[in-house]
């Protein structure tokens, strides 16, 4: 037994230096609760809300909006061909179109995921560009969410017949 004894010892100075040698760990603290998500009648009325707001910038030449709500690699497309979001800042700036009035309606959100989020509606502009009429536009926009954040990544606009 004597010849154990210093063994005993130092595993029982070890095991209690162990036992109390061990900081407290701090309970965990509870996470974040995690935003409620947003319900698909909500994310439509808060597109529909900044698609009117663009038409509006477009409307007094205002290109803000568009630097707001543009992503940065959005793709417009219209009856000139396709457009990225620095030629669509220009051209908003330049203001070769004079609008008088828009409304826009028949509204219809569909998700794609999540994340992604395809509006359409109906856009009439009582207007010019170039001085030719604008006519009355079936329009898609697609909005992805990033950083939390819905923005516009694609325009298409076509006449209606």
């Amino acid at each position: 037994m004597k010849k154990y004894l210093p063994l005993v010892v130092t595993l029982l100075f070890v095991l209690v230096t162990a036992a109390f040698g061990q900081e407290a760990k701090p309970s965990p603290e509870p996470s974040p609760k995690p935003k409620p998500a947003m319900s698909k009648a909500q994310i439509q009325k808060n597109l529909v809300a900044t698609e009117k707001k663009l038409w509006e910038a477009w409307k007094n030449k205002d290109p803000k909006p568009f630097k707001a709500w543009i992503a940065a690699d959005s793709v417009g497309i219209g009856d000139q061909g396709t457009q990225g979001k620095t030629d669509l800042l220009k051209d908003i700036a330049a203001g070769g179109c004079d609008i008088k009035s828009f409304d826009l309606s028949e509204f219809k959100l569909t998700m794609i995921d999540s994340n992604v989020s395809l509006l359409t509606y109906k856009g009439v502009a009582d207007g010019t560009c170039a001085g030719t009429p604008l006519p009355t536009v079936w329009a898609s926009s697609t909005y992805v969410r990033r950083g939390g954040k819905w923005l516009a990544i694609q325009h298409q606009e076509t006449p209606a017949r």
